[in-house]
């Protein structure tokens, strides 16, 4: 099974851009919400983390399937919010990912590697 979750993370907002953080918050749920309707993804949740001393803060967790994910992180659109986030965020990451049985499948292969 390919990847079927997208974390989009960042650490913070660049000191003195915090309002373009919030716009882009909102245009960016907007724009997931759109996909969802349209059918490209089976859902999101953002995720906000409390004051823990590390490198993240917050995160959206996207979920889809993963040749619709695909398509998803090479449209010109989500290629244009990446690129935004970068310039008022510190830290963000783009990173695909498994859940569900996709988890079994990952472990078994790993532990099929373990030299015994």
């Amino acid at each position: 099974m390919g990847p079927n979750v997208i974390f989009f993370g960042w650490h913070r907002s660049l000191p003195g851009r915090e309002s373009l953080s919030g716009a882009h918050f909102q245009d960016f749920s907007k724009y997931l919400g759109e996909r969802q309707a349209a059918g490209d993804i089976q859902g999101f949740e953002p995720v906000l983390l409390e004051p823990n001393g590390g490198r993240v803060d917050g995160f959206f967790l996207i979920r889809g399937e993963p040749r619709k994910l695909s398509d998803l992180t090479s449209s010109p659109e989500w290629i244009q919010h990446v690129t935004r986030a970068m310039l008022h965020l510190d830290g963000t990451a783009v990173v695909r990912g498994v859940t569900g049985a996709g988890v079994g499948e990952r472990m078994a292969i790993w532990m099929n590697a373990i030299p015994r």
